[in-house]
């Protein structure tokens, strides 16, 4: 009997030990896991602004004080990053005036944070050196090369109708800046209609003449958009990337060369092409005004006109 009792003693001693083990041993908890870095996951273009952030890394250590590590995704183009926004694959990103309206009009969840400068001066109609385009009229009945439903594309209707031409009055090629590079050098088109640094590499290396800019036709502005959620609940930290965008705007502003530096091998442009396109524009963010949402809402309209957007939109949902 004794010998029982004692080896029941036993067992219950061995029963208790993974109960007291699981008391004392340091197995991470929920809590400890959400006391770790969080991370913001920016989309990026290499043509832009925000490539010249990730490049400096001041962002990275702001945000590291604060408790958060910066994921960096680049995306070929603007209408795939604000795909990737949408499905929540990214926090935060920048592209063009043009996607943002595309992503509205497909009812993509997002809402822009910041704009930035207007770099009117870096987009226009280029024709081949010695052509016989030598203005805006000129262009009637010629085949024009552009990205459809790009900021270009919007310049080129609004460049039509300041001299009283339809768009039916030329023929569109639609053509990715590089396709429409090939098509200008071959003679396969009468024109092109691009942004910088493409518009200046054409200039430089392609015996590119641009006829007209984008002044007093679209600003062709950057914006910063983030997602609905991520805005929302996330504040300081969209300010906080906003405020270092800023900071590195100025640094490009102030320091050309480096600049160029930077962004040749990035981007596999000459030095000469960057250098021409950094010296005409400047870098920053401003706030969303009613002038950049009236500008908006045009360009929405203008396409929905043109049937390129399946609906017409409220370019104010995503911009207040």
């Amino acid at each position: 009997m004794k010998r029982k009792i004692l080896l029941l003693g036993f067992s219950l001693v061995f029963l208790m030990l993974p109960i007291y083990g699981c008391q004392n041993l340091e197995i991470p908890s929920l809590k400890e896991e959400t006391e770790e870095n969080d991370v913001v996951r920016i989309g990026y273009q290499k043509n832009g602004p925000l490539v010249i952030l990730k490049s400096l890394g001041n962002l990275e250590k702001n945000l590291k004080e604060k408790g958060y590590e910066v994921e960096w995704r680049e995306f070929q183009e603007g209408p795939a990053l604000v795909e990737a926004l949408s499905a929540g694959s990214i926090d935060m990103g920048r592209t063009g005036n043009s996607p943002v309206i595309f992503a509205q009009a497909s009812s993509a969840s997002f809402v822009i944070v910041a704009a930035g400068k207007s770099k009117y001066h870096g987009s226009g109609i280029l024709v081949p050196e010695g052509s016989s385009i030598k203005q805006l009229k000129d262009l009637k009945g010629k085949e024009i090369g552009f990205a459809k439903g790009s900021s270009s594309h919007y310049l080129l209707v609004k460049a039509l109708e300041k001299i009283n031409l339809k768009y039916n009055d030329i023929t569109p090629a639609f053509l990715s800046p590089g396709d429409a590079r090939v098509a200008f050098e071959q003679g396969s088109i009468d024109a092109m209609v691009v942004w910088d640094p493409f518009t200046a590499s054409v200039e430089v290396n392609s015996n590119g003449k641009m006829i007209v800019n984008g002044e007093g036709l679209t600003t062709d502005r950057d914006y910063f958009i983030a997602t609905n959620s991520f805005a929302e609940n996330h504040t300081e930290i969209v300010n906080t990337v906003i405020e270092e965008v800023t900071v590195s705007s100025e640094w490009a502003n102030n320091n050309i060369g480096e600049l160029v530096k930077m962004l040749a091998p990035i981007l596999n442009i000459d030095k000469a092409s960057i250098k021409r396109a950094a010296e005409r524009r400047v870098y920053g963010v401003e706030d969303v005004t009613e002038e950049m949402i009236e500008e908006q809402q045009e360009i929405a309209d203008t396409f929905f006109d043109l049937q390129i957007i399946p609906k017409q939109i409220d370019v104010r949902d995503v911009m207040e």
